[in-house]
């Protein structure tokens, strides 16, 4: 597919953060974007453009039954080289949650082709600053103008890029979450494993109440019995217990994290007993009490790796590896940014450099 560029001015172009660490995650943006659009059966009209406002009908479908899904990738810097850490699986994840919301989806090689190109156009937004990266955020919406509950026969594809430092205000310390009870993430054979927006605004709510104990982000139990554990704010969730490491198996509600099967086979390497099984909230507060239960963390792209310090439930507070980062959730952390970012060496060809 042929990509058109037309670059901003060099008059036109934004200053550039001078520290990214002191600025919020996701506030700003690059100069460009890049974008394409579906109709008549055929993705068309690619092109890298001057990020700028979406010109979409008040009638668009996405605004009013939420057809629309997106992504979350990042870029880090080593030297001069822009590295890629296992960015076709981000797609393949896109193309399964497009599948799932009955939308179009795109051949891989055309996303990562139009990702590298614009990235190239970018090059010099990609922080250099140790712990940060420039996050990419695919997203694609349902744009034909109709009202009524069906899914569009237009769709608009774009990726918009924002320089970032850590995903929590806390850095790489341990987080406290709040586990709520009251309120369910998604169901089993919901959308649940599809990264769609209605996921995430339905998560608001119980954010709020996290918010409102000081806790950070909310830890997620199933829909059905409401005591087993499936992810922890917008990250996979896994436990160490004593004798073995412990994250809930992908059931239909719990999205395929790409960070998650990174951390499954570090840890099958490093020779841990690894299992994808379901874990009660009560075998978590037995296993705190007992000292079975040695650290909890959660892993996704915008965090990595995030400690989990405390637990917030039924008005009580319980303290993981007595709120401190554990051994394996520090190596862990310290070896994926290694890789991602070029630092250390990566035995299974994970990253991809833009050039």
């Amino acid at each position: 597919m042929t990509i058109k560029i037309n670059l901003v001015s060099s008059e036109t172009k934004k200053p550039k953060p001078s520290d990214v660490l002191k600025i919020p995650f996701g506030t700003v943006f690059t100069d460009h974007m890049f974008s394409m659009t579906y109709r008549e059966n055929r993705w068309c009209d690619a092109m890298i453009h001057p990020y700028g406002p979406l010109s979409i009908s008040p009638a668009a479908l996405c605004l009013h039954y939420g057809q629309g899904i997106f992504e979350g990738m990042k870029a880090y810097r080593r030297g001069r080289r822009i590295l890629l850490f296992r960015p076709e699986r981000n797609v393949q994840r896109m193309n399964s949650s497009a599948s799932r919301m009955v939308m179009p989806t795109i051949e891989v090689d055309i996303v990562l082709d139009a990702l590298k190109q614009l990235l190239r156009v970018e090059r010099d937004w990609v922080p250099e600053s140790h712990g940060s990266s420039l996050y990419i955020r695919p997203t694609m919406i349902g744009t034909q103008a109709k009202l009524g509950v069906k899914q569009s026969d237009e769709y608009l594809f774009y990726i918009i890029l924002s320089p970032v430092g850590p995903y929590f205000k806390e850095g790489f310390s341990p987080v406290k979450i709040y586990v709520t009870n009251e309120y369910v993430r998604a169901v089993r054979g919901g959308v649940g494993a599809a990264k769609t927006m209605g996921n995430y605004a339905a998560s608001l709510m119980a954010e709020t109440k996290a918010a409102e104990v000081g806790y950070s982000q909310v830890l997620w139990l199933d829909a059905i019995e409401h005591k087993y554990l499936e992810e922890v704010g917008t990250m996979n969730v896994f436990v160490k217990f004593d004798d073995e490491l412990v994250t809930p198996p992908l059931s239909g509600s719990i999205l395929a994290g790409i960070t998650r099967d990174s951390v499954l086979t570090l840890t099958k390497d490093m020779g841990f007993v690894v299992k994808e099984r379901q874990v009660s909230i009560d075998e978590i507060l037995e296993g705190i009490a007992s000292g079975k239960v040695q650290e909890m963390f959660g892993c996704g792209t915008a965090a990595i790796i995030a400690p989990i310090g405390f637990l917030w439930y039924e008005a009580k507070s319980y303290a993981v590896s007595n709120g401190n980062t554990g051994e394996l959730t520090q190596h862990l952390f310290d070896e994926l940014t290694g890789i991602q970012s070029g630092e250390r060496e990566d035995p299974y060809g994970w990253v991809v450099d833009v050039d």
